[in-house]
């Protein structure tokens, strides 16, 4: 812990500097899943991605203290030594424990958990001013609430203390085929009831043609079974693999997958979004293909990509959580105008008012509980032309809120200032920032907006902005910067991958 103090307390000098001579300041953490294109400046920035360990695992209490920049992957490592797992694991490996808290982390158990953050018994914040505070329920806990999807706009997390579960070998996962949208739907909320259940979410392949997954986890395994895993190169990627089990059964489809094969199902492929880089390069998309490219198709390595090509100014990377019972018309809506197939579907237990989560103001019959949402992933290509993505995710926006739903903040957010604050309690925030001195960070409306016509002037004034527009340039050069980045090696390195055994593999 003194190494954490150490770092911690420098990280509030720097902030302490800047409060003194009222500059304002940027946080940087050293990794991102947004999809933001984001321009890293040394000059008034405070570094906390040394901030990335484990620092105790406490089994009696489950409980973990955690530094902000943790990724799912070793959090999952540590914590499956003493047999516990976060009740809420985001599926993609590099996203952060930090960036779940600040940001939004819904993910196939928050039907019953809900977000990341409900699982956080209290946090360590570097104010604005440069003071440490702690925020919990029962100490500060109006930033405690506030700061959960605040984006680091109300200061500077840098401890978590998380709960843990008890974990187990398996996921007893269930294949439920359904043949229409309203079916998914309804199949999706149905099994939300079904108190057995640790997990809940699906895949619409089509209109006519979906599954809801339904897992639970257990440490029996029937003799007959077979333990199916999807973190080698040989293995498949777990949608693909879902479709085929799936597209002319009729019964339900049982299958078993060891926890952490679980719960990073979607790394390869980052769900089917890596089926576009073989698009974008009209490469053949095959068993071999993905085998041969593994190392380049694992989350980490997308985003690399992604970003340093330029390509996710073009790219439709969002989740829009909203009322089940408008889900129909919007899933509907964006098949018809955007064509993207598959989405994802995942339950969400809302957290309580105010907030800054996707959030519907609707009840259950207590009057008090509110009602949970339904998450919809649409990733996909979007118009190449940039006047006419940007008009496309402006569509979006609007129909989205005229159903009822909302955006989560770590994609492209075009909402106007006025738009924004018609979403959430601005009076409220806004009491946050200047209670707990963080005037001198950029709002959560600054931190998230992107700027259409900066990015054009962007792409216009450097030569080689203006060079990765052109195909194959862009993906060349993400392929590059994701190569230098050396994180393939993670992936390969990681020790949560279940190995050969018998009964495993396919």
């Amino acid at each position: 812990m003194q190494s954490h103090k150490h770092a911690v307390a420098e990280i509030a000098a720097s902030v302490q500097h800047y409060c003194r001579r009222r500059e304002p300041f940027r946080i940087y953490h050293g990794s991102t899943n947004s999809t933001r294109q984001t321009v890293c400046r040394r000059e008034n920035t405070v570094d906390i991605s040394a901030l990335s360990r484990v620092l105790k695992i406490d089994a009696k209490a489950r409980t973990a203290l955690v530094e902000p920049n943790v990724p799912m992957d070793r959090l999952v490592e540590t914590t499956l030594k003493h047999g516990l797992i976060p009740p809420v694991v985001m599926e993609f490996p590099g996203i952060t424990a930090g960036g779940g808290f600040a940001g939004t982390g819904g993910e196939s158990s928050s039907f019953k958990y809900g977000y990341f953050n409900e699982a956080v018994n209290c946090v360590e914040i570097v104010l604005g001013n440069g003071d440490i505070v702690t925020a919990s329920d029962k100490e500060n806990p109006d930033l405690f609430h506030g700061a959960s999807g605040a984006v680091g706009s109300l200061g500077i997390t840098t401890l978590l203390e998380l709960q843990l579960i008890q974990a187990k070998k398996y996921v007893k996962a269930t294949y439920h085929s359904v043949r229409s949208i309203p079916e998914a739907i309804e199949k999706v909320r149905e099994e939300t009831l079904n108190t057995e259940l640790d997990y809940v979410d699906g895949i619409l392949y089509s209109k006519e043609h979906g599954v809801v997954v339904t897992g639970s986890l257990t440490d029996d395994l029937p003799a007959a079974a077979q333990v199916q895993r999807f973190s080698d190169a040989n293995d498949p990627w777990y949608y693909l693999h879902v479709k085929e089990k799936t597209l002319w059964s009729v019964e339900p489809v049982i299958e078993y997958i060891p926890l952490a094969e679980y719960l990073f199902r979607y790394d390869r492929g980052g769900f089917w979004v890596g089926a576009s880089a073989f698009k974008y390069f009209r490469f053949p998309f095959n068993q071999f293909t993905r085998w041969w490219l593994d190392d380049f198709l694992h989350t980490r390595m997308l985003y690399k990509a992604l970003h340093a090509s330029g390509q996710s100014r073009n790219y439709i990377v969002q989740d829009l959580a909203l009322p089940f019972s408008t889900a129909e018309k919007f899933i509907n809506y964006t098949a018809d105008s955007f064509g993207i197939w598959p989405l994802w579907l995942c339950p969400l237990r809302q957290t309580r008012l105010p907030t800054l989560h996707p959030h519907f103001p609707e009840t259950e019959a207590d009057g008090e509980t509110l009602e949970p949402m339904l998450n919809v992933g649409l990733w996909g290509f979007g118009p190449a032309q940039h006047d006419r993505f940007v008009a496309k995710n402006r569509e979006l926006e609007r129909k989205i809120r005229e159903l009822g739903g909302m955006k989560w903040l770590y994609a492209h957010t075009y909402y106007k200032e006025n738009e924004f604050w018609e979403m959430f309690d601005r009076q409220w925030y806004d009491g946050l920032r200047r209670k707990y001195n963080a005037e001198l960070l950029p709002s959560v409306w600054h931190k998230v907006k992107v700027d259409p016509d900066a990015q054009r002037q962007a792409a216009e004034s450097s030569w080689g902005e203006w060079a990765l527009q052109f195909w194959p340039l862009g993906g060349i050069w993400g392929i590059r910067k994701a190569i230098e980045s050396g994180e393939y090696l993670i992936a390969r390195n990681s020790t949560w991958k279940a190995r050969d055994g018998p009964g495993q593999g396919r």
